[in-house]
């Protein structure tokens, strides 16, 4: 391109900028300075470096902002996610400077897992009592807690088969159920109520919301089995946690369909 064409090209987009002007549209053109400008830093400084209070505004400006705009950034959209998922950590971590209960003699341990071992038919209090008679002074609760954190169930359940043999067995015929959380930016925490068909780990996600009620649990629950139609009668199991949003009424729903925790 020549040098004649180049100016005068120049010279027709400083006429069009100035018309612009004249006509309001001022703040398009200032608009346009500002672009470039961010422009020419993105050539000098590929890593700026951004206070929190710059993050803040960055983050709160892309949620109105078109997703076919997003190129005014000069950072991507994950960047943004990554912020989010810090502010979150950072929000839900909570001081441990709280002191703990003092640790298991790992001798304590040990002997708690032989005597479990050699003699399947005991529970945790008989295993107390015989820790008591050794003169090895501990609670039942700490037996039953080294118990469970070892993998090995209470008697006399320890001597049938584990929960691995039992679900290899009846996956077909079990659906779980759990809640998990998504924090939105503003720290409101939205729970998502779903069940699992084990066999063929099908999820489905029956609800969303933000304030979880018993009624709201039971009325998914229904949603669920109305879904499911004749496939309900394959499912003899339900397997859920001790969660408070899981009131009296939830479980008499599958019950009535053949289906027991």
């Amino acid at each position: 391109m020549s040098a004649s064409l180049v100016y005068l090209l120049i010279r027709q987009i400083l006429q069009m900028l100035t018309q612009l002007a004249r006509d309001g549209g001022a703040k398009d053109v200032e608009l346009l300075v500002l672009r470039h400008q961010v422009a020419v830093l993105r050539r000098q400084a590929h890593r700026p470096e951004l206070r929190p209070n710059d993050r803040v505004v960055l983050a709160a400006l892309s949620r109105p902002l078109p997703r076919a705009r997003w190129s005014a950034f000069f950072v991507t959209p994950a960047t943004l996610l990554r912020w989010h998922r810090q502010l979150l950590a950072r929000h839900w971590t909570y001081p441990h400077a709280r002191p703990g209960r003092p640790t298991i003699d790992p001798q304590i341990r040990a002997l708690v897992l032989r005597l479990a071992a050699e003699n399947p038919s005991w529970g945790h209090r008989r295993i107390q009592g015989e820790l008591a008679r050794l003169g090895r002074q501990i609670a039942a609760s700490t037996v039953g807690k080294i118990l469970h954190h070892a993998g090995i169930d209470p008697a006399p359940r320890r001597a049938g088969p584990t929960w691995t043999q039992f679900l290899t067995v009846q996956a077909r015929t079990v659906v779980a159920c759990d809640f998990f959380t998504v924090d939105t930016v503003f720290f409101k925490r939205i729970y998502v109520f779903f069940f699992l068909e084990l066999a063929s780990r099908r999820v489905h996600v029956v609800g969303v919301t933000a304030h979880p009620t018993g009624g709201w649990v039971v009325q998914q629950a229904r949603n669920l089995l109305m879904e499911l139609d004749q496939r309900v009668d394959g499912l003899r199991f339900l397997l859920r946690d001790r969660d408070a949003k899981f009131t009296a009424g939830f479980d008499p729903v599958f019950t009535a369909a053949g289906i027991y925790r």
